[in-house]
């Protein structure tokens, strides 16, 4: 988090002057950026090495899979740059792998929820992933490999008797099909964790600030700084368009994909948490599963956060989405965003 003293009025004259890197970097604000320690990390693809000193020049010592799940030992927070703002590096076993292709995980297995709202409700992967079934039977074929902060609505609570297993039923309505999760797995959301954040500050008293030189996001309730976190937004290509917007449509589990497109880098993403659209072209705040490397621009338009992160913009911004709606649609309302 940034210094709370500093002001709204003090921060857009650093971003107007084109000096915010440096005062960040006076203020050390990468090292108060810094997550805690993590227990435990995904790789994200293949390949991906693990060195036996933190920089990028040191000897490989092993070579991860994609989705392999390692424990962390710890952080090394001044190894070699990866992007031009995260120079942390992960401690694994005897060597050291760069944060960035590592993604925070947990491990938390869930009691099953046995009553659903007819609307249904939202659930989150606690787990590093989750292989979802056609079929609700623990030796069903494998289906959609869902990941750890994703979310996705759940339908029913199914409890295959012959196995003694007990399933989520989700619905996926960008493949309008139905899929089954473990019950452990994923985590019910409560209503209460779907509120309005500050709701006793009016509307035109909140506002959100991005940094596209810094990545830098951040939100003011009046001149009070309130959030501030390190993001991705769209790389060359897909940058993230400049100017003022509001967040007036907004989703808590979305199925992001841009296939059937003839576009390169075809990308499929089913269940992004936090989604707070500012544009009708689909550019959005929202949780990320699929990187840790925030800092650097990466996207396909949107700001990608952690999921933390997200959701505290979701739940703080309005329009406030009720909890047995999936997706919210309201031209003209919204927090104002402004991006530089």
């Amino acid at each position: 988090m940034l210094n709370p003293q500093l002001t709204r009025r003090d921060f857009l004259k650093l971003v107007s002057a084109g000096t915010l890197a440096f005062a960040l970097k006076d203020l050390r604000v990468d090292s108060a950026l810094a997550a805690e320690i993590p227990t435990q990390g995904r790789i994200v693809f293949s390949g991906i090495p693990l060195y036996d000193a933190p920089t990028f020049l040191a000897n490989k010592t092993y070579l991860f899979g994609k989705d392999e799940v390692v424990q962390i030992n710890g952080i090394q927070e001044n190894g070699e740059l990866g992007n031009p703002f995260n120079g942390v590096w992960y401690k694994i076993n005897d060597g050291y792998a760069y944060s960035g292709y590592v993604i925070p995980v947990e491990t938390k297995y869930q009691k099953p929820v046995f009553n659903i709202p007819e609307s249904g409700q939202l659930g989150e992967i606690t787990v590093p992933f989750s292989d979802t079934r056609l079929v609700p039977y623990v030796y069903a074929k494998r289906s959609l490999r869902l990941y750890y902060g994703s979310t996705h609505w759940v339908k029913e609570t199914v409890v295959t008797r012959e196995e003694k297993s007990i399933w989520y039923r989700i619905y996926d309505s960008q493949l309008k099909k139905e899929f089954y999760v473990p019950s452990h797995d994923m985590r019910l959301i409560p209503d209460d964790e779907l509120s309005l954040l500050s709701p006793e500050v009016p509307e035109e008293q909140k506002s959100i600030v991005v940094d596209l030189p810094t990545q830098m996001v951040t939100a003011f309730e009046g001149e009070k700084l309130v959030f501030s976190e390190r993001c991705s937004s769209g790389a060359k290509g897909t940058l993230t368009p400049k100017g003022e917007f509001r967040t007036y449509h907004k989703g808590p589990s979305v199925h992001m994909t841009n296939q059937g497109d003839a576009v390169d880098n075809i990308f499929n993403l089913p269940g992004v948490p936090w989604c707070s659209f500012f544009t009708g072209a689909g550019n959005a705040f929202h949780g990320t599963y699929w990187h840790n490397d925030y800092g650097r621009p990466r996207s396909h338009g949107c700001i990608n956060l952690p999921s933390e992160a997200a959701k505290f913009i979701y739940r703080w911004t309005r329009p406030n989405v009720p909890p047995d709606t999936n997706y919210l649609h309201l031209p003209g309302d919204g927090t104002k965003v402004q991006i530089v």
